[in-house]
């Protein structure tokens, strides 16, 4: 990297909702800027710097021939390029349109469909660049962002949980609420991260984080019906944030 590190920020298609994330970050933001030139965050200043970049956070899906080719732009000016999101690691919640027809959604919500230049897909930055690092959840959460962060600033490859969010319950005392009171949970299928806040707050885990390695859906679902969700309700569970990744790693048997 270079005596000062520039971080570049890069939206696509989502909420902003991750980049807000970095803003939130408030006191530690301020420590990290003085650490860092940040070189391009719209969200945040209109100043843009031409690359190359030390590292480059990319939020959102690619949803368009246009995003297609900036985020070959990106990752050619950037050394590290870490994914943040479930827009940008599984192509989020827009991915739905990769189970239907995409044409006609397009004509149902726009008065003039012909003005709208968009792919059938919406698809991680990974399915066209190589990324480095994924950040998971919607929204990704701070303290992995800035450890994230602090970790590739004095050059250390970032510690990234590979654990569930049932193993972050225990680590926390968190009381089971599937096993306890029967509360349909995502919690054993589901990649670590966000500290097991829904179960925290005796809600059952609903996957925002995407799925853990090798997760055992085909165990999983048997108990979520067993706990009171129909098979529709089971079907949408798995179909929000990371359904594309869901979807991969279905197996009903």
């Amino acid at each position: 990297m270079s005596s000062t590190p520039t971080l570049a920020m890069w939206k696509f298609a989502s909420c902003d909702g991750c980049q807000l994330t970095l803003l939130d970050c408030e006191d530690e933001l301020l420590t990290l800027a003085a650490q860092i030139r940040i070189a391009t965050f719209l969200e945040a200043s209109s100043d843009i710097s031409p690359g190359p970049y030390d590292v480059s956070l990319v939020e959102g899906s690619i949803s368009t021939a246009a995003d297609v080719r900036r985020i070959k732009l990106i990752r050619e000016q950037s050394n590290v390029l870490v994914a943040i999101g479930a827009c940008a690691t599984a192509g989020g919640i827009q991915a739905l349109r990769n189970f239907a027809d995409s044409d006609e959604f397009t004509s149902v919500v726009y008065a003039r469909p012909d003005y709208i230049d968009t792919l059938t897909t919406s698809t991680p930055a990974s399915a066209h660049v190589t990324v480095d690092y994924q950040l998971n959840g919607c929204p990704i959460d701070r303290g992995q962002l800035l450890d994230t962060l602090a970790a590739l600033l004095v050059g250390r490859k970032p510690a990234l949980p590979a654990k569930t969010v049932c193993t972050e319950c225990k680590l926390r005392g968190v009381t089971c609420v599937a096993v306890a009171d029967g509360i349909p949970c995502l919690g054993p299928v589901t990649h670590a991260g966000c500290g097991a806040l829904c179960p925290s707050y005796h809600r059952g885990c609903y996957g925002c984080f995407g799925p853990a390695a090798a997760p055992n859906t085909a165990a999983l679902i048997p108990l979520l019906r067993r706990d009171g969700m129909s098979n529709s309700a089971v079907e949408q569970v798995f179909s929000t944030f990371n359904v594309t990744r869901f979807a991969a790693e279905r197996n009903d048997g």
